[in-house]
């Protein structure tokens, strides 16, 4: 029998999470692309805000700035200094009550030394590093200085170092430690050389690993640790005042010659200054805690802070070029636990599963794919704000490719409502079992559907106009108008296929615009609303589809302020000169003459507008609708199923 063990979860990504939903991600992606953000800017936000069930950067982000300010109000530096002068006052104190009843000049001498001592403590401690000491109590708080400072060098560079060994004043283990130094920065020196020091790593770890209880794994792991913590050593003294820097400068000096090995230490620090000059070794660091921290401590929280600082960089992704892969997911591990790196896993999974699925393309664009349920995103929120009450119910069941069978059939897309031609189905999906050589049962999967094509009963060319003009960023107008396109497209090429459709934007010019440029389409800051050279390019458009129904649709805030003049550069002026206004008039004359009703979407309360709009009604026999900018999509979309069905 199989026999299974089961343990504690360790940590990782759950096994019992739901699968990841990536069309829920494009669905998050379409509504800030519809409230007026980029493509780039809207996956950013998305990276940065997260899902419903997945936090985003933003939140890590929080996460860190509050472990910062926990590090930062945990102590103040200089608690070493505090310490040493600590023991120093007793040793002397110890010294004085000894010598006091003594009353021979050799104590009166002894007293007069100890009263003139230096009021900098390095100093002073250095000035008592010969003296004869009479109290074993003042030898002993003496000597805890100079032990006290070697552990805390020690520590603070390498971290526990003092755990693993019994005494570092005695003359073994200072040989051991030296050893070690040697071992080390000959392996770094090695390394500038440009050597592979993998085999040295390994020696030096079989030799001195009981004084790296974090059991490096490779040379580089221990080269960033101990980097990490020499440029957290520089910072601290930085961040000093002068003359405190100065001495626990001279006190460390002091420590490391009396165990010889002040040559080596600063031969490491050269060598990982240059080997890892892309750390904070020089800035200042303000802790605001009330009790004094030791060395190795404060070594640590600036370490642990300057993790934290490089962390905040990149999850803020506000560098040019930032991508998700930037991200040291075993720093944020470290910092905020396993549950959060996996955070930053899914993430980059959201992105890596976009391309995958065919969403996004390797340049950071929307796919057809993509765009079309972007459309559907928009159409729904075109229909959820329709009123049903004032114009009935606004689902589209009569689609306008239903009809008689024309005999060929398609692929089947998302939206579909054609019937399935099973035949030809169940066609594809054998040669698609017999290529892939497979074997077992046939199954049938999305590509392998085709519809079966009925002829339209009503096909449409359809034109919408959609003022870029700055004014409809000044006017809080362009989102809806953005939405409203992408809507009319998403309906057009879901539930009229056989329809054609044109969008058109104009500022100073107009242009025709692709659907795969709808997402990034963004308000124009240029003045000019040229209406003209729109109605030109429309005008063209019908032109190429003259057995189509024209459906012609315009959404403006603004009256004609520019047009095209004969050698195709552009004439601009406000309130629009008599030639703007002629030229325009002149191309909805020619719509007019082709059989083109012209529906107009007025935006805002401008009387000049009104006006113009409504005289344009009268001449084309098409109407003016006074809308709200939440309402735009609905009444476009209307209008649209309105005129399709009129005929």
């Amino acid at each position: 029998m199989t026999r299974y063990r089961y343990g504690a979860y360790r940590g990782g990504p759950d096994p019992l999470a739901p699968p990841f939903d990536v069309g829920g991600a494009v669905d998050d992606l379409a509504d800030r692309i519809l409230d007026g953000r980029s493509v780039r800017e809207s996956l950013r936000d998305l990276m940065q805000s997260g899902t419903e069930s997945l936090r985003g950067l933003a939140e890590l982000r929080r996460r860190i700035q509050q472990r910062r300010r926990e590090l930062q109000s945990q102590g103040r530096l200089g608690g070493t200094l505090d310490r040493v002068r600590e023991l120093l006052d007793d040793a002397v104190t110890a010294e004085q009550d000894a010598l006091f009843p003594d009353p021979g000049d050799d104590a009166r001498f002894r007293e007069a030394m100890l009263d003139n001592l230096s009021d900098d403590t390095a100093r002073a401690v250095r000035e008592l590093s010969d003296y004869d000491w009479r109290s074993p109590e003042a030898r002993e708080s003496y000597e805890q200085i100079r032990q006290m400072l070697q552990q805390e060098v020690l520590d603070a560079q390498f971290q526990g170092l003092s755990q693993a060994m019994s005494s570092p004043q005695s003359p073994e283990e200072a040989q051991r430690i030296k050893d070690m130094l040697a071992d080390l920065n000959d392996m770094m020196a090695a390394h500038r050389q440009g050597e592979d020091v993998s085999s040295k790593f390994e020696e030096f770890m079989d030799r001195h690993g009981e004084f790296f209880p974090d059991n490096p794994e490779s040379f580089e792991e221990l080269l960033d640790d101990l980097a990490r913590r020499a440029a957290a050593m520089q910072r601290m003294l930085d961040s000093l005042s002068p003359e405190q820097r100065e001495q626990l400068a001279d006190l460390m000096e002091q420590a490391m010659d009396d165990l010889d090995m002040q040559a080596q230490m600063s031969q490491l620090r050269d060598h990982l200054q240059a080997l890892r000059p892309d750390l904070p070794w020089q800035g200042r660091q303000r802790m605001t805690g009330e009790q004094g921290m030791g060395m190795p401590d404060a070594t640590s929280a600036l370490a642990e802070l300057a993790d934290l600082e490089s962390l905040d960089a990149q999850l803020g992704q506000t560098y040019p070029g930032a991508t998700l892969d930037d991200v040291d997911v075993e720093a944020v591990e470290r910092a905020l636990g396993r549950s959060a790196a996996d955070d930053i896993e899914r993430l980059r999974e959201i992105e890596r599963r976009l391309r995958e699925q065919g969403y996004l393309t390797d340049r950071m664009e929307l796919s057809p794919k993509a765009i079309r349920r972007i459309g559907q995103t928009a159409l729904r929120r075109v229909f959820g704000d329709l009123d049903p009450g004032s114009r009935g119910d606004h689902d589209v069941h009569a689609t306008g490719a239903s009809g008689e069978l024309t005999g060929s059939t398609r692929e089947w897309r998302f939206g579909d409502e054609q019937p399935i031609d099973v035949v030809r189905s169940v066609s594809n999906a054998v040669r698609r079992h017999v290529a892939e050589r497979a074997t077992g049962s046939i199954r049938l999967s999305a590509e392998d559907f085709e519809v079966r094509e009925t002829e339209t009963r009503t096909q449409a060319a359809v034109a919408l106009l959609v003022d870029q003009s700055f004014s409809m960023v000044m006017n809080d107008t362009w989102r809806p108008a953005k939405t409203t396109a992408l809507a009319l497209h998403a309906l057009a090429s879901t539930s009229f296929p056989l329809d054609a459709m044109q969008i058109i934007s104009f500022a100073n010019l107009a242009r025709t615009v692709a659907p795969h440029e709808l997402p990034d389409l963004d308000a124009a800051d240029i003045q000019g609303t040229n209406l003209h050279h729109a109605l030109m390019l429309a005008g063209r458009f019908f032109d190429r589809h003259r057995g189509a129904q024209p459906v012609c649709l315009v959404v403006t805030d603004g009256e004609p302020t520019a047009h095209l003049m004969p050698d195709g550069d552009w004439w601009f002026m406000w309130p629009p000169d008599r030639e703007t206004i002629n030229a325009t008039v002149a191309e909805v004359d020619r719509l007019t003459r082709r059989g083109v009703p012209i529906s107009w979407f007025r935006l805002g309360d401008d009387p000049r507008l009104e006006r113009f709009l409504d005289a344009m009604a009268r001449r084309n026999g098409g109407r003016v609708l006074g809308v709200d900018a939440d309402r735009l999509g609905d009444f476009v979309v209307t209008d649209y199923v309105r005129a399709r069905q009129a005929r």
